[in-house]
């Protein structure tokens, strides 16, 4: 590798862990529900994918995540039914676990949870865990009860799950633990059900109101009614995709996943288990990776405070460095910030716009619109453009200006018309910067 390629490698570096700082920040003693099933363990990739697996969840739990994974073993189960001669069964992609079939639930559930702690449990020198020490504890958190008799089809010892005991999975989190659980249940009289990992990961996540609930699925993510990829959805637009094909695993957990949204959990995460590092991905870079659900939209606009001004000059310093807005100080700002209007994603600020009003005029600036370039291709600028012309509206002014030597035709695209430096008011005309000669457009108050 050559010094300079050495260089822009040791920057990128840089970038991103500043760029990840405030996510570190955010996510500290946050509890995560990481969901998968067992073919994270199979295939031909298996070990590839299970170490990288690993590696990833170490490195959240030693970022201070409360980590709460939840396993599933179908292959596994498959396979040990099938060494034993014995034919597995479903019933609306329900597996009907009668005794023989329990005993082979058992024995994998066993061993794949062994495998799993044994991957927790590396800590070999040059390795990504060199030095890792991962408690990992278990326990019986689910009391269960029988699914019972369903369309004439018995389902025997195939459980549905009465109660998640949340506060001794707190207990464990508490003691900085890894808590592993496997999806099998037991009844006040000693009973032993075969549980779908999927509904205890819903279950466990809504008893906990974890910040998050994580499903490593074998999708990208979930796909809109084009086929493309849907990065952010709130829990109302993913109950209007119910008619639309998903992949496989990801239509059998989808329900769960919106029911858990709604009752409380805090972001549902869709995220390919193929895909290396895709959590990191997801979590530690505005772009992220896969599909969150939320209750709400993650994007909000707002009014700006004091506290956002620091905020803001690191969002409009590189547009100011390249002469696309005008420079403003610090000072400045804090004198102005109650004409700014913030673009808040996720808690993180991609977006801002002021308005100032020239009452005797009816008109009104539109100045320092500025979106963050990882979010420009999201449609946030004309959120912006529509919230001010909203601010406008109510003002009761009658037009918009803008001042600018770059984005002329982004302006244009949007109904704003050239004028002349004589249309401006007065006392903005007073302070027209001729060297800077700024083209200048308007346009009507609550022009669509």
């Amino acid at each position: 590798m050559t010094k300079k390629k050495q260089k822009d490698s040791a920057s990128q570096f840089v970038a991103w862990i500043r760029h990840a700082a405030p996510y570190f920040h955010a996510f500290q003693g946050r509890t995560f529900v990481i969901a998968f099933g067992g073919e994270v363990l199979e295939g031909e990739d298996a070990e590839r994918r299970s170490q990288a697996l690993a590696q990833d969840l170490n490195l959240l739990e030693s970022l201070g995540i409360r980590l709460v994974l939840v396993h599933g073993a179908r292959p596994q189960i498959d396979a040990e039914m099938l060494r034993r001669g014995l034919t597995p069964r479903f019933h609306q992609g329900v597996r009907i676990t009668d005794a023989d079939a329990l005993e082979c639930v058992k024995s994998a559930m066993g061993v794949t949870r062994m495998d799993l702690e044994a991957l927790l449990s590396q800590g070999m020198p040059n390795t990504p865990m060199a030095g890792a020490y991962i408690r990992v504890t278990g326990g019986n958190f689910i009391t269960a009860k029988p699914v019972g008799i369903e369309e004439g089809v018995d389902y025997q010892y195939t459980g549905e799950i009465r109660k998640i005991n949340a506060a001794e999975i707190k207990d464990d989190l508490d003691q900085e633990n890894v808590v592993l659980i496997t999806p099998i249940g037991l009844s006040p009289t000693g009973e032993i059900f075969n549980l779908a990992w999927e509904k205890v990961a819903e279950s466990v996540a809504v008893a906990l109101q974890a910040d998050k609930l994580i499903y490593l699925v074998d999708a990208p993510g979930i796909l809109g009614r084009h086929g493309e990829l849907l990065e952010a959805l709130t829990a109302d637009e993913t109950g209007e995709l119910e008619d639309v094909p998903q992949a496989p695993e990801v239509a059998r957990v989808l329900p769960g996943a919106l029911r858990a949204c709604r009752a409380g959990v805090g972001r549902v995460h869709f995220i390919d288990r193929n895909a290396d590092g895709a959590m990191l991905i997801e979590f530690f870079t505005r772009a992220g990776m896969g599909t969150v659900i939320t209750r709400a939209p993650l994007a909000r606009l707002r009014q700006a405070t004091i506290e956002d001004v620091g905020a803001l000059l690191a969002l409009i310093a590189p547009l100011e460095a390249d002469g696309t807005l005008v420079k403003r100080g610090r000072e400045r700002l804090e004198m102005e910030i109650d004409r700014f209007s913030l673009l808040d994603h996720d808690g993180v600020i991609v977006g801002c716009a002021a308005v100032y009003p020239y009452s005797d005029e009816k008109s009104a600036e539109l100045a320092c619109l500025a979106v963050h370039p990882d979010y420009r291709s999201g449609g946030f600028g004309d959120q912006l453009l529509r919230h001010i012309d909203q601010r406008a509206r109510q003002a009761k002014l009658k037009r918009l200006f803008v001042l600018t030597t770059r984005t002329a035709y982004w302006f244009a695209e949007r109904g704003f018309k050239e004028a002349s430096v004589d249309d401006l008011p007065p006392e903005k005309r007073e302070l027209y910067n001729f060297q800077r000669r700024s083209k200048v457009l308007m346009r009507p108050v609550g022009r669509k």
